[in-house]
């Protein structure tokens, strides 16, 4: 190698590279492509997925809690964080349809309306 070829430092790399994540969030803030919702009603809690299990058969589940919790909200099943029991959401399907957390009553023809109807007040 020649005495004339630049030489880059370790530190002046890592500057470099810090420099272009700042001016990256820095430009992308600006133009408006990082969204900040104030609204809490359409964000996603979690992604879930149930285990199909057969009787007698064994699975593997990790033994650290989610830091979730379940509750039945109007007949639904609501699922709510640990540190802020206020936010809850409603679980749904694929399809966007509620998923019950009690058999719904033969006499009772729209169940979903009653979440309709307090959510409205």
């Amino acid at each position: 190698m020649s005495d004339n070829e630049a030489r880059y430092t370790v530190r002046s790399l890592i500057v470099t590279g810090i420099v272009a994540i700042i001016g990256t969030v820095l430009v992308l803030e600006a133009t408006g492509r990082i969204d900040h919702t104030e609204h809490k009603d359409h964000v996603p809690v979690g992604d879930f997925k149930a285990i199909h299990i057969q009787p007698g058969e064994s699975f593997r589940m990790s033994r650290k809690s989610s830091e979730l919790h379940a509750v039945c909200e109007n007949g639904y099943l609501a699922i709510a964080a640990d540190v802020d029991p206020s936010f809850r959401g409603i679980l749904v399907d694929y399809k966007n349809r509620g998923v019950r957390c009690q058999r719904p009553s033969p006499t009772d023809v729209d169940p979903a309306s009653r979440v309709h109807e307090q959510s409205d007040d």
